[in-house]
């Protein structure tokens, strides 16, 4: 009888110690289940922070090249307000008969001071004209304040709506090289070598045709004012300027 009693206390240790055993190892794997979740979230939230602090290098730099755009862009705008106005302040008291955009410093007159209708030879008074010209509008755009910053400069001729839009442009072109050839001659008693040569460089000729023509206030055309010829500048990095100005218009929307 005690020989059972014995084998019986012997199994009922056996089943405790593998029940505890069992236990113990359910609460390991869930020692380890919580340890690896733990683990896991700390590596996310490192991630997500260290996300984060990228985001926000990537805020700072973009703020800081919108101010350096911003920077670079008020000081363009601002050479081309100077500019304009010193243009104004040039043919403000003169007895040249030309209109300065006070937007763009584009500069016109009439093309009947330089040429007969239809035609594309130069008058003797255009080209006394032009010798009046030429000389004060150079001498403001290649003023030290100002060379530096300009690009282009633009010679276009413009015609009224009469005629068909290829006899209009072929006129205008020829007006227009008809200017520049005579700017841009040898030994023209206007400019000086040295800026004719650097002229040379940066200007152009340009035919419109009737492409961009002058209203009236009724909406109807003027046709005397259409026909004209038009100096026009354009300063440097002037494209990338309006590529900022698009880019800042999207970040502040």
């Amino acid at each position: 009888m005690s020989d059972k009693r014995q084998k019986f206390q012997y199994e009922e240790t056996d089943y405790w110690l593998s029940y505890s055993d069992m236990m113990a190892a359910l609460l390991l794997i869930f020692v380890l289940i919580i340890s690896f979740t733990m683990l896991d979230s700390q590596k996310n939230y490192e991630a997500q922070q260290l996300e984060i602090e990228q985001q926000k290098q990537e805020i700072q730099e973009k703020e800081k090249l919108v101010k350096q755009q911003q920077k670079q862009l008020d000081k363009i705008i601002g050479i081309r307000s100077e500019l304009v106005e010193a243009l104004r302040e040039e043919f403000e008291n003169t007895d040249l008969k030309v209109t300065v955009d006070k937007q763009t410093g584009a500069i016109t007159f009439d093309s009947n001071v330089l040429f007969d209708y239809n035609r594309y030879s130069l008058k003797d008074s255009g080209k006394q004209f032009l010798k009046k010209f030429f000389p004060r509008y150079f001498k403001v755009l290649l003023n030290d304040r100002f060379s530096s910053y300009i690009g282009d400069i633009m010679i276009e001729g413009h015609t009224d709506t009469d005629g068909n839009y290829m006899f209009n442009l072929e006129l205008s072109q020829k007006r227009a090289l008809e200017v520049s050839k005579y700017c841009l001659s040898d030994n023209n008693g206007i400019l000086s070598q040295k800026e004719t040569e650097y002229l040379r460089k940066i200007v152009t000729a340009n035919g419109r045709s009737f492409s961009d023509p002058v209203y009236q206030k009724n909406g109807k055309v003027d046709m005397a004012k259409s026909r004209r010829v038009e100096f026009k500048f354009r300063l440097k990095d002037e494209e990338m300027i309006d590529a900022m100005v698009t880019e800042l218009a999207k970040t502040d929307s």
